[in-house]
């Protein structure tokens, strides 16, 4: 089939989240010889997971009594390994259109483009966003004076940096920030740090010694000069406000999951949820799968182990969908030669 946007990915499928449900539907399409493009808005795999409780202990995963979230994506990228899925992390799909002969042009927020027959939506409770601030005015500094991630250290060198958090984030940042920058504050709302304790200890270390300041309030205000963001005011537990100067804020307050762009795709929606039918779980698109906690049909119930199910059925009904001449086989994976010898190679 021509491809009318040559810059463009051809694929079968792609696969929008690469949480423990997205990353399971790989296999299940690999084992059905469809090969994956995986997208997803983090920049590492494992969604919910590993961003929200990667020590977090699971005990609902048939045949292992206990894992992590962490653990438990580690498991299933070996698991998919033969497949050789390909992984497109920290970029969010912007837009869809379905073209003339029936497949799906995606766009991404990092400019990629690809063209596929199918898709399977497993973006948990949706896209994972950074949380802003909420200070009126303070966003137009946004990208410019205030960041939400550490993607530029160089910019940080000989200024006065405020940091905002108690996450690993915040704290990982002060560390490796400390000994290039002019002046380092970092601020939380409470005493109580949420990081690593071992980073807890040299950050209260750090503090000791007089070579950065903890301070303990939220932010209430801030001023401006020459249309530059030039101070904080933080009020504290004691009701006390203090003024704390800055040329950079750095805000990890965590990230908030929305729907995005997902809600304008022209599918059936209910309560920000996709429906879907429960033998396929197609969408009222032919060709769109939704599987995980961002579906809803009568009897949904938000467990890992469900959305397994779910993505064994939508990858039968792909394959039919993709091949309607051809007759779909169910293969066990201990008794297929095709199956146990490329996922044997693999493990042996």
């Amino acid at each position: 089939m021509p491809n009318s946007f040559p810059h463009a990915i051809a694929t079968e499928a792609v696969i929008i989240g690469a949480g423990p449900v997205g990353l399971f539907q790989v296999f299940e399409l690999g084992l059905l010889e469809i090969q994956a493009h995986v997208i997803d808005s983090l920049k590492v795999p494992g969604g919910q997971c590993v961003e929200l409780y990667p020590d977090k202990p699971i005990y609902d995963i048939p045949a292992i009594p206990l894992c992590t979230g962490q653990e438990l994506t580690d498991q299933l990228l070996q698991q998919i390994q033969p497949f050789a899925p390909q992984f497109h992390l920290g970029q969010v799909v912007n837009t869809l259109s379905q073209q003339v002969d029936g497949r799906f042009l995606l766009s991404t927020s990092l400019g990629k483009n690809f063209l596929t027959k199918t898709i399977f939506i497993a973006a948990g409770v949706g896209s994972f966003q950074p949380r802003t601030l909420k200070i009126a005015g303070i966003e137009r500094f946004y990208q410019q004076q205030i960041f939400f991630e550490d993607t530029n250290p160089s910019r940080y060198i000989n200024k006065h940096i405020v940091v905002l958090g108690d996450n690993d984030c915040a704290l990982d940042s002060c560390l490796n920030l400390v000994d290039q920058v002019q002046s380092l504050t970092l601020i939380h709302r409470r005493h109580e740090l949420k990081a690593k304790p071992d980073s807890i200890a040299k950050i209260r270390a750090l503090c000791d010694s007089s070579s950065m300041r903890f301070t303990v309030g939220q932010i209430t205000g801030f001023e401006e000069a020459n249309q530059l963001l030039c101070a904080l005011i933080i009020t504290g537990q004691d009701g006390l406000t203090r003024r704390i100067p800055l040329d950079i804020l750095l805000a990890f307050l965590g990230l908030s999951p929305k729907l995005g762009p997902i809600a304008d795709w022209g599918l059936q929606l209910d309560r920000k949820q996709i429906l879907v039918d429960t033998e396929k779980f197609s969408t009222n698109t032919p060709g769109i799968f939704a599987v995980g906690d961002i579906n809803t049909y009568p009897g949904k119930k938000k467990l890992i182990l469900c959305g397994f199910h779910e993505a064994t059925l939508a990858a039968f009904a792909a394959k039919e969908y993709l091949y309607p001449e051809k007759k779909v086989h169910l293969q066990y994976t201990t008794t297929s030669p095709k199956n146990s010898s490329t996922i044997g190679r693999e493990y042996t």
